[in-house]
């Protein structure tokens, strides 16, 4: 899809309808984020999303017609990691730095919204295209994207306690995608006043680095990875151990045994799809797809990004054993 910031949102409103209108408005995450509405931090979050990212606020209103929805719902929707520390997401990210370095990622989600989900290749009339996989009544950045610069972000929900007054974390990572950089992207978040919190991994062609960032109201942490690495959608960072957060039993599952996993691949070298599909630990697998999950999340998608020398390659999977459903590259952005 190409066009404004409003057509944009638009058609990314009309694709998600259907799934938003028998589903999500009908649950309790719904309910509960659109009780604050009206509340201060949501107006704070408004204004400050106008003065700054005039251009993903018309999205957001784009987004809200093509849904046919309030625009105040679906704005506070889009500020709920925000204002309530239970916001449903999760996910699941390994980091393999080196000569040829890999970011792998599980996005965990409402399993209700699976069938409005799907994969958009983004051209605006300002800014960066980027392919980025999308929920119904979300802007895109939210999850994992890759930019026509090479950027590759992929993002882990964090259940922040102290969330205050900012822009919310959902915008901020949707103007991630407008920068061509991972150095970009930090001192863009070291700049910008945050709300909630998001652990973001970044990487770019050309650099055997991969950044660990998480980023709370209060705070931004960039570890520079050095060895393989997995995180779980809760803060690890030495630096934010003071943080107040909410870790759920499968958090601490999937980071358990995927630091296990990587700790006893040795030599032989860590398959981040094998950690991505593990169900070792049947109650609370890193690959989720349980219809009683306590976290009400699955995994929707599994997203491989390979990073050489001038590009990125990307492949997406929808199940644990199947072959890529998507496959594309930043210096194309096209599906073969």
């Amino acid at each position: 899809m190409e066009g404004d910031s409003h057509g944009i949102g638009k058609a990314l409103g009309r694709q998600g309808a259907a799934a938003a209108h028998h589903h999500l408005v009908r649950t309790h995450a719904w309910a509960v984020v659109s009780s604050f509405c009206d509340s201060d931090r949501v107006r704070t979050a408004l204004s400050l999303t106008e003065k700054h990212y005039p251009q993903h606020l018309e999205e957001l209103h784009g987004l809200a017609e093509g849904l046919d929805l309030p625009f105040e719902k679906v704005f506070a929707w889009n500020c709920r990691g925000d204002i309530w520390t239970m916001s449903p997401d999760g996910c699941t990210t390994v980091q393999l730095p080196g000569i040829q370095p890999v970011v792998a990622h599980n996005e965990d989600g409402d399993p209700g919204l699976r069938a409005g989900c799907a994969m958009a290749t983004v051209r605006p009339k300002q800014g960066h295209t980027f392919s980025a996989f999308v929920y119904p009544a979300s802007i895109p950045g939210h999850t994992f994207a890759i930019n026509d610069a090479g950027l590759v972000v992929t993002v882990n929900n964090i259940r922040s306690r102290r969330s205050g007054d900012g822009l919310p974390r959902m915008v901020l990572t949707r103007a991630l995608l407008d920068c061509a950089s991972p150095e970009e992207a930090i001192d863009l978040l070291r700049a910008m006043p945050r709300s909630g919190a998001f652990h973001l991994t970044l990487a770019s062609p050309g650099a055997k680095d991969i950044f660990s960032v998480e980023f709370t109201h209060e705070d931004v942490s960039v570890v520079r990875l050095m060895a393989p690495s997995s995180h779980a959608n809760h803060l690890i960072h030495d630096r934010m151990g003071k943080e107040e957060q909410v870790v759920t039993a499968s958090s601490q599952s999937r980071q358990r045994r995927g630091d296990a996993m990587i700790a006893l691949a040795g030599e032989a070298g860590v398959e981040p799809l094998a950690i991505l599909r593990d169900t070792n630990e049947e109650a609370l697998p890193i690959y989720r797809t349980q219809p009683d999950d306590p976290d009400n999340e699955n995994t929707l998608a599994t997203a491989h990004f390979a990073i050489g020398a001038d590009k990125v390659e990307c492949t997406v999977y929808d199940g644990p054993e199947s072959v890529p459903r998507f496959r594309f590259s930043n210096d194309a952005l096209c599906f073969a």
